[in-house]
């Protein structure tokens, strides 16, 4: 330590592989009037504590302030779009009053989660980052790299209870659970001993399996489980799949062997649409029930065409609500780039969704015709 002209005092210092310090020069403004050896004023000139250090005290607020707008924008968009949509509605609907009270209801419910939501994420991120910092302080960023992130998300977590501590989310914290999950997959491919463990998560159509085991979990509890799904999934499944409860109910019945009792509700739907059939109570291929007069081919186009006309409201608010928070300054820059690439990403998006439902009532079709032509074979003939 020597001083310098300038009233500073050069301190010979420089991290060491373990987070320590020895060796090399830097230079911290340490009065004269002061003791040479006073620690609070020398620390506090080297940044080793983080909250006395600008920079890292400007990430946890920094943190702390893009947690609160990404949650509050998001879920204010999301929550925005719902309100437009229940006020087109309520215009076609003759109850006004009762819509007008229940769109008020909507909006104070959309404020209050907004709220909230942006509060949970902002403490997430602002809790996360300060532990963060604080362990490294402790302990030296070399010696606990390895484990400090997950000490400070294990103290962050509980903030969800700000979203309201009589509020479940347990889709939220299975959906947190599964991006961990597939991070942690990825540190397992790169590691010497999880590496054959991990081995099938390389194979070059493994996402593809385990998105068919994924539907076809969904799928059946979607036709003959439906109270096993949480309301708003069941609520989205059940406006993506385009079907009547009634028709559901129905093929819920042929594929379980039971005899078909609400018969007379799904003809009544049909012919609210302008549909005239007659089902047959004996029925073993759900198709006439599934989609009326059509041919399979001839359903499964127009339900596309459908289902992607349903799709798109759904993923433009995904897609561009979240460039507009994220890449905000991007975007004053280069608008057309980045709404290019949210629309790109709102028509794969859609797409898939689409593609993804009608293939689905396809081979339903297609599965009952194969089982019953299979349970009608009675082997080769010689």
């Amino acid at each position: 330590m020597s001083p310098s002209g300038d009233g500073a005092t050069e301190v010979k210092i420089s991290p060491d592989k373990n987070g320590g310090f020895h060796g090399g020069y830097i230079k911290t403004h340490c009065l004269k009037s002061e003791p040479p050896f006073s620690s609070s004023s020398c620390l506090s000139g080297t940044g080793l504590n983080p909250f006395q250090d600008s920079e890292k005290l400007t990430r946890v607020v920094t943190a702390s302030a893009k947690g609160f707008s990404i949650g509050a924008g998001i879920k204010g968009g999301l929550a925005l779009f719902s309100i437009l949509a229940r006020l087109r509605r309520s215009r076609l609907s003759s109850t006004r009053k009762t819509e007008v009270f229940s769109n008020r209801k909507a909006i104070d419910l959309a404020i209050k989660e907004t709220l909230s939501y942006g509060i949970f994420l902002g403490t997430f991120a602002g809790t996360y980052v300060s532990v963060d910092e604080i362990i490294a302080y402790l302990g030296g960023h070399g010696r606990t790299a390895k484990w400090r992130s997950l000490l400070a998300g294990l103290i962050a977590g509980p903030s969800m209870l700000l979203t309201g501590p009589n509020t479940q989310h347990t889709s939220l914290a299975i959906y947190i659970l599964m991006r961990a999950a597939v991070l942690a997959s990825r540190c397992g491919i790169k590691s010497k001993r999880f590496g054959k463990i991990c081995k099938p998560l390389t194979w070059k159509h493994g996402d593809i399996f385990l998105m068919c085991l994924s539907s076809s979990q969904i799928l059946s509890a979607y036709i003959l489980k439906q109270d096993s799904l949480p309301p708003s999934y069941k609520s989205f499944l059940n406006k993506h799949g385009g079907k009547n409860l009634s028709i559901l109910e129905g093929v819920k019945d042929i594929a379980g062997g039971l005899p078909l009792k609400n018969l007379e509700a799904i003809e009544k739907f049909y012919s609210s649409t302008g549909v005239d059939i007659k089902l047959d109570p004996e029925m073993k291929i759900p198709c006439t029930m599934i989609h009326g007069n059509q041919s399979c081919s001839a359903h499964v186009v127009s339900f596309f065409l459908q289902a992607f006309k349903r799709a798109l409201p759904v993923y433009l608010p995904v897609y561009l609500i979240p460039a507009l928070i994220v890449h905000r300054q991007g975007f004053l820059k280069r608008p057309c780039d980045i709404f290019g690439k949210g629309l790109l990403g709102t028509a794969r998006s859609s797409l898939f969704l689409s593609v993804y439902c009608s293939s689905a009532w396809m081979w339903t079709c297609l599965l009952f015709r194969i089982f019953r032509w299979f349970s009608n074979w009675r082997g080769p003939s010689y």
